[in-house]
């Protein structure tokens, strides 16, 4: 078993799939990348787990099972039924997929979404294979910039709506864009969630606490070395240095967007 202290990584996938969507396409993987990724888990001696496996291991200060690793998918395009699913099958591999419920095909549906999505026989098919079904909110905004009672609305008509079709309410919740704020981190964990992911492209450690853990990008940029060294933890400041450089810079925007947009009302 894994001391509970040990750094984790997080995968986070967005579209699978050969063609996707210009607005998907960078943050999407190809299929049999996606394939060749599992394989070196598998070669490697990882154990996948959902988020809330984590979620609960880390708050009771359980051990995790040999060389830890969280496949998580935002969103909820099509692609992860249709490619992912057989490979994490073959390989006995659990997951969590992180659904905007709004954006799913169905009763639910707004519109907006970026490219084909699942539809709810889809999500349970997903479910039945041993996926774990996070919250993602129900349209997709940016939370941050939200005033409190649309904030409420997204977090908690989501996790009521994956409720009602699952039969069991969500346990985790993952930040659309990985923007989040102490008022965002609160009002998730009003609505009911008991763990959260945000973006930060770095390891998962138990003392970033359980709304504000980090995951690592795969884009369909990210070859097989790369991939290799994400999941070894190696040389992901150094990958990721233009990201997180990126990522502070635009939080300074996203604050003062905030300020002068409550100046105003």
């Amino acid at each position: 078993m894994t001391a509970v202290n040990q750094a984790v990584p997080i995968l986070m996938y967005h579209a699978i799939g050969h063609r996707t969507a210009p607005a998907t396409h960078g943050l999407s993987v190809a299929p049999e990348a996606f394939a060749e990724q599992m394989d070196l888990l598998g070669g490697r001696g990882f154990t996948p787990v959902t988020t809330a496996e984590l979620g609960r291991a880390w708050r009771h200060g359980v051990p995790l099972p040999p060389r830890p690793v969280l496949i998580t998918f935002d969103d909820g395009y099509e692609g992860v039924h249709r490619h992912a699913l057989p490979v994490l099958v073959k390989h006995g591999f659990s997951s969590t997929l992180f659904v905007s419920t709004g954006w799913l095909r169905g009763a639910h549906d707004t519109g907006g979404a970026l490219d084909t999505m699942l539809d709810w026989d889809q999500v349970r098919a997903l479910v039945a294979a041993g996926t774990e079904i996070g919250g993602h909110t129900h349209t997709h905004p940016q939370l941050d910039q939200l005033d409190d009672p649309r904030l409420r609305h997204e977090t908690l008509h989501c996790r009521e709506i994956i409720a009602g079709e699952l039969g069991a309410a969500p346990l985790s919740f993952a930040y659309p864009y990985g923007y989040s704020s102490r008022r965002v981190r609160q009002a998730v964990r009003a609505a009911g969630f008991a763990q959260s992911l945000a973006v930060g492209n770095a390891l998962a450690r138990r003392r970033q606490g359980p709304y504000a853990l980090e995951r690592v990008t795969v884009r369909r940029s990210t070859g097989i070395e790369e991939f290799e060294r994400l999941v070894e933890g190696r040389g992901i400041a150094r990958g990721f240095a233009r990201d997180r450089a990126l990522t502070k810079g635009y939080a300074v925007v996203r604050r003062t967007r905030r300020a002068v947009r409550l100046l105003r009302t």
